[in-house]
Formats: C-alpha cells, structure tokens, sequence
C-alpha cells in the first residue's frame, strides 16, 4: 500500500508539473502582457491582478479543468500505449524435495497495454511478477503457462513466452566423495608452501535428476589461497568453502544440488627452503690455444623455496655462460633462472669472473665405461675386454690438469630404446669440472644385449 500512495503522489506531482509548464507560466505571461496593456487606460484590472491570491484562484481552476479533461480521456495523455519490460524473473512454484525440472527460462518479457496513466504508475511500483505454477503436476512432460501478478488491474499484459515445455523429474540422492583445488596459489606468499589441507567431512549428499547424478564424477571444495589470513606460517580455518560437481570432463554440473552447500577446511602453512650451490654451465668454444683456469661466480650459493618434494630434487641451479671465441679473461653477468617448482629465490642475478690461461693436455687411461638406462628384463655387456675402458684425452691449464684423473670422468653408454642384440652403441663422457674439455679416443664400442 506504500509504495501504492508513493507511487500516485509521484503521479500527481509529475501532473502538477505539466500543468504548470503548459497551463500556469504561459497564462501568468499572457495576463501580465494584458495587465500592462490595459495599464495606463483601466485601473481596475491592475487592482484584481494584482490581489496576491489572484493568481492562485486562476491556476487553482486550470488545474481542475485539466483534471476533468484528463479523467475524461480528451486530451492525448490518455491515449492507450504499450510499455515492453524485458528479463523479467520467472518464479517457479513446485515441490523442490520432490522434483526437479527442466526447461524453465530464466527471463520473460512482459508487453503491457493501456493509458498512459496506468502504464506509468506500473512502472513506477515496479512489482512485476512472473509465475509459473507447477503445484498440480508431477513427473513428465507439460506445457505450463506463466501467469503475471498485475499491480494495475486495468492494464492488459501479453508474455513472451506465454507458455512453456518443462520436464519435471523424481529428485534422488546419493553420497559423493569431496576432494579440493586450491585457488590463486599465485596469491600466496612466495616463501610460503601449503603443507596440508584438512576438510571437516569427506562426502556430502548429491540431490538431482537419475540423469544429472550420472554425470557428477566428482565434487570439489574450492579452497582460495588469496586469504587476508593465509599470510604466515601456521595453521588456519577457513569457513564457507562453496563445492562444486563436475563432469568427467571437468565440466561444472550445475543441476544438481549438494548439502551441505560448503565445507570448512583446515589450512595448514609451512616455509620450506633449501641451500645449493650455483653451477656455472659453458656453451661454445674458446680460441683455439686457451682453457680456463678459473670460473668464479659472485653468487656461489642461493636460498630456494618451494614445496619440499621439489626442494628435494634439487642439487644445485645451473646458469649458462657463451665463451665462444673468447681469449682474454672477461667477467660475465648472468640471470639465475628459477627452477620450475621452485616460488622464490634469495637472489636472481650473479656476475661470473673466467679466467684465461695457456691451454696443455693430458691422456688419461683405464676410464671405466658404463651401461645406463637398460630395459628391465635384459642384461647388456661389452663385446670384448677392449671395449670395457677408454682412453680420454683432458685439455685445460696444466694446474687443474696435474691434479685430474680417471675419477673425475663419467664415461658410459646409454641403451634407451635396446633390446636383445649387438650394437655399436656411442660413447659420451662427461666431467664436472667445466674448465677440462675431454676428447674420447674411440667415439663408439660394441655392446651385446641379452635377455636375463
């Protein structure tokens, strides 16, 4: 009813102004026009205009007669109109712990039809409820149509739609298994890792349609890192965490109903870090006559932070340097790229002194050959005592040289992809002193596989 009486005084105030607009101003100016006209030659016009209520008993009977003219549907202003009023809801009214049903829209349009009084006062109680009543039905398929509540009963309405399809189906239940993701890890501090993630239950009910439950392969609490909270280690609860069904795509299912609604998880925050060493990788080749003597990083070691599975993994961070052509000592400034899994590192950049010196060689002999990466189910051995050890001839500067022996060698070779035969199979070998280069004196040896 309030917002009845609210919605007639807008009604009549907006009346109030177009009568003052079109009716009081222009006949306020015409009289004064008269009043002064009439001025010099009759002095008892002047005396009535200018009584101060005059001009309100005026205004006061154009009012009323334009009134009467408005209610008796003379002038325009009351001319039949129609108003469209798009995306209405729709309110659906059936069992919810019973059914479930398909097919109803999200919106309507609703076209109303009549003066433009009416129309106006519609709009401005702005109630327009579009129902659809589904009490009576049970399951199947039906064609319902929708029914609009009017606030103006002298209006007439037209729906689009005006009727619609729906299929209403038995709801069931079943018991699903909570598993959860974990949103805007990004968000998170970066020396910070989720140690663990405790929910307060691990299954709820999943209500829907026999076909909508067939579809549900898993509901998930979606955990948001990006917490005020979640700014330091410990162990925090958060509350309201929403779940949502998937396909077996990963699809979200949103025809269905789980309860309860959201799941409370326990955050646990831990800060795991790892010190390792900075090794300095070379690419190219110096000038022929040179080897380094020295390679000296201002960075030799760096904190890095990451869960503790992937700190685990990790012996040491690689940075790559180009010494192609190079032949006078020079100091090289390098980026220390983060490993994947790795969130934060104590430094990121590192300058890399190489120092140059006159290049000697030394053979060395008896370097034991390996066999790597063998197929279960198969034994491998070389074809002759020969082909068991190498000779390798090491170049660098005669002082990393005298103290350089066999040990400091990895020859081997690898059998990815072998099976049972003979093959002449390369030989790689490798150091980890990257200041000696090592030159093998035979490239390849024979190997025979055989089934164990």
């Amino acid at each position: 009813m309030k917002k009845f009486l609210k919605a007639l005084g807008k009604f009549f105030q907006a009346i109030y102004k177009v009568i003052d607009k079109i009716v009081v101003t222009p006949i306020s100016r015409l009289v004064f026009k008269i009043n002064e006209y009439f001025k010099n030659n009759n002095g008892l016009i002047e005396k009535v205009l200018n009584r101060p209520n005059m001009l309100i008993y005026i205004s006061l009977f154009f009012a009323v007669a334009v009134f009467f003219l408005v209610d008796s549907k003379v002038i325009s202003f009351v001319e039949t109109e129609a108003e469209i009023i798009t995306g209405q809801p729709v309110e659906v009214v059936y069992n919810e712990e019973a059914y479930v049903v398909e097919g109803i829209p999200e919106t309507v349009d609703i076209t109303l039809i009549g003066r433009k009084s009416d129309l106006y006062l519609a709009k401005q109680l702005g109630d327009h409820e579009v129902i659809l009543d589904l009490t009576n039905y049970g399951v199947g398929e039906h064609k319902v149509k929708l029914t609009y509540k009017q606030t103006i009963e002298t209006l007439d309405y037209k729906l689009d739609p005006s009727s619609v399809l729906v299929i209403i189906k038995e709801k069931i239940s079943a018991l699903k298994d909570i598993t959860y993701d974990l949103l805007n890890q990004d968000k998170l501090d970066k020396k910070l890792s989720v140690k663990s993630i405790a929910l307060n239950r691990s299954e709820v009910v999943v209500k829907g349609s026999e076909d909508a439950l067939a579809e549900v392969a898993t509901v998930k609490a979606l955990i948001d890192l990006n917490n005020e909270d979640l700014k330091t280690t410990g162990s925090f609860e958060i509350e309201a965490i929403p779940l949502v069904a998937y396909d077996e795509n990963g699809a979200v299912i949103d025809n269905v109903e789980i309860v309860p609604a959201t799941v409370t998880a326990t955050v646990d925050l831990e800060s795991y870090s790892v010190e390792v060493p900075i090794k300095v990788i070379t690419t190219g080749d110096l000038t022929v006559g040179y080897a380094i003597s020295s390679i000296i990083p201002s960075v030799s070691k760096v904190v890095i932070y990451g869960d503790q599975e992937v700190l685990d993994t990790i012996q040491y961070i690689p940075v790559s340097i180009d010494i192609s052509g190079l032949k006078s000592s020079k100091t090289f400034n390098a980026n220390i790229t983060k490993p994947s899994g790795v969130r934060y590192m104590s430094e990121t950049t590192t300058s890399i002194a190489v120092t140059l010196d006159s290049q000697t060689s030394k053979e060395i002999t008896g370097v034991q050959i390996e066999t790597k990466n063998l197929a279960d189910g198969y034994s491998a051995s070389a074809k002759s005592i020969a082909d068991t050890t190498i000779t390798v001839t090491a170049k660098g500067v005669k002082s990393i040289l005298d103290n350089f022996t066999a040990q400091d060698i990895s020859a081997y070779v690898d059998l990815t992809g072998y099976t049972a035969g003979t093959y002449s199979v390369p030989i790689i070998v490798e150091t980890d002193d990257v200041k000696v280069q090592l030159v093998p004196n035979v490239n390849t040896i024979d190997i025979v596989i055989k089934k164990s």
